[in-house]
């Protein structure tokens, strides 16, 4: 059985590992699936597999990608399987954007496994290296302080803008093509003032990169998220974007502290909600639940 009780969805279907690949709960299955081919001699194990998620489907905050990890988690832990963080990583990559055919990128899967702060590298022939950055306690506690989560209340599709921005790239569309390699050297900017605790400066660079971003796809920003930007910036807000491909879900803003609740006003009163965050060091983890005698 399949459960997903954020969503209040079950289903309950024959332990096949040939099982249809399709709604409802179909993340599910690609995992299940996956995971008896390649960890159990493609021999249905019967089990009930049970999740919940803080965030939806089409938030921008990759909940897709961490429930997957999740879950991968879970059956290594329950079938001791020997994985270590680029396996787990490889292996959700493969069963969303390969298997499932999900659109998307590959950072989610792995900033879920891994956790912390990292500069993820992204070569050829699906080579990944995963660079933990040494950033002072004191730059987080600010970096946090100075961050504002907002949910527009829009869900979006994110299949559709990746698409997109997948054909212009294709097209040789070079306003987005350079907007690709502005976004690339914004990284590496970011990743700068990062390490220096240079949280203004990082600001500038998150501002440039949202304005490179819209240039990828007319799809990515509209009115209402426009709006809600430039609301931010009026009240305090040093710099905002749109989390994930866009188009709605989550925003997010860097202000100076003490213009925080100020800017948390006024995004409330334009009809979002402001949602409490924190930095992790750890990634995702598994255990084993101990019921007692």
């Amino acid at each position: 059985m399949f459960r997903a009780t954020d969503l209040d969805v079950e289903v309950e279907l024959d332990a096949d590992v040939d099982l249809p690949m399709e709604e409802p709960l179909k993340l599910h299955r690609g995992i299940w699936r996956r995971i008896m081919r390649d960890f159990n001699n493609s021999k249905p194990l019967s089990l009930t597999l049970t999740t919940a998620s803080d965030v939806s489907a089409g938030s921008g905050l990759g909940s897709s990608s961490t429930l997957t990890v999740a879950m991968i988690e879970a059956f290594k832990e329950h079938m001791r399987l020997p994985l270590g963080e680029y396996d787990v990583a490889r292996l959700a990559v493969d069963v969303e954007r390969n298997e499932l055919a999900f659109k998307g990128g590959l950072q989610d899967q792995y900033a879920a496994t891994f956790g912390g702060v990292n500069f993820m590298e992204f070569g050829a022939n699906g080579r990944v290296i995963v660079n933990p950055l040494r950033i002072r306690s004191s730059t987080l506690a600010e970096l946090e302080a100075s961050l504002v989560l907002y949910f527009t209340g829009v869900s979006r599709e994110s299949a559709a803008i990746i698409e997109d921005q997948s054909n212009l790239l294709k097209n040789n569309q070079q306003t987005s093509i350079d907007a690709m390699h502005d976004m690339k050297r914004d990284a590496h900017a970011m990743k700068e003032r990062l390490l220096l605790g240079d949280i203004r400066g990082l600001a500038e660079v998150l501002e440039h990169s949202w304005e490179a971003k819209k240039r990828t796809s007319a799809r990515v920003s509209s009115a209402a998220l426009e709006r809600t930007h430039d609301i931010a910036i009026s009240n305090g807000a040093y710099a905002g974007k749109v989390s994930g491909a866009g188009g709605g879900g989550f925003m997010f803003f860097l202000v100076d502290p003490a213009c925080r609740p100020k800017v948390v006003r006024a995004l409330v009163q334009d009809g979002g909600d402001v949602m409490t965050c924190h930095f992790t060091q750890s990634g995702a983890s598994s255990w084993r639940v101990n019921h007692g005698a």
